[in-house]
């Protein structure tokens, strides 16, 4: 059973006077996370960015797809109790269904979609599980990531598919275009390709770190990344240096 569309997007309110500053086209949060006015993000009380994130514009990320958290209950009593407690449950915290780590580049028309299971309960729906992205992370334009888990410093390049409850480990790379089959675990600094992806290098065995897509690849590169939203150092494409109205503060 496909997932549910995403919720019609909220329209921006209208300025209140025409002497109003014209908005900037991202948003920055108080940790430092970078928001397109463009992206779309449904379910944020479900979305965790880890700080100093970049979500460029079309991003989708469906934070609506998530687990009901059952309610835990405390203290219970019996019928037969002349004082029961006021409240006998313990309101839990949102789920969280998406979270980012640290300077994190999510670049244009990015689709991230928890992973899924048939339900136990109802084969017919689905049951969906938490998708986690580690920290120094680029995903580039028009990929679709449904894995359980994508580590530190790794590289998915554009156009590529992550299947649902694929795992893909720190410092891993996965080549232009490819398809990583549901389920799929790709090991610390290996290099993915094809369709399906299947294992053909290392990371740093012929494969470099951000030479070509992923606006300079590992650490220093991806903090340069961020540095240039809103300063017209980042184009459309997410790569520095680019030129594009949505790299424009």
């Amino acid at each position: 059973m496909p997932p549910p569309p995403p919720p019609s997007p909220t329209k921006p309110s209208k300025p209140t006077s025409s002497s109003s500053a014209p908005k900037s086209d991202w948003v920055e949060t108080e940790t430092g996370n970078k928001v397109s006015r463009r992206a779309q993000l449904h379910g944020t009380q479900h979305i965790v960015l880890g700080g100093r994130c970049v979500i460029h514009p079309g991003v989708c990320i469906r934070g609506d797809l998530v687990r009901p958290s059952s309610t835990s209950t405390t203290n219970p009593t019996s019928t037969t109790d002349p004082k029961p407690p006021r409240s006998s449950t313990k309101p839990s915290p949102p789920p969280t269904a998406i979270s980012l780590g640290k300077y994190t580049i999510l670049s244009p028309h990015v689709l991230l979609r928890p992973p899924s299971r048939p339900s136990r309960s109802s084969p017919h729906n689905l049951a969906y599980h938490p998708l986690a992205i580690g920290s120094h992370t680029f995903i580039a334009a028009r990929c679709v990531v449904e894995a359980a888990q994508v580590g530190d410093h790794v590289v998915v390049e554009e156009g590529s598919v992550v299947g649902s409850m694929a795992i893909l480990k720190d410092g891993c790379r996965v080549l232009r275009g490819s398809v990583v089959p549901k389920g799929m675990v790709v090991g610390a600094g290996l290099v993915v390709g094809g369709r399906p992806a299947r294992v053909v290098g290392e990371v740093g065995v012929g494969w470099g770190w951000g030479e070509d897509e992923g606006g300079g690849g590992q650490g220093g590169g991806l903090r340069e990344v961020w540095r240039g939203v809103g300063r017209g150092g980042v184009g459309s494409d997410g790569k520095v240096g680019g030129r594009g109205q949505e790299g424009e503060g």
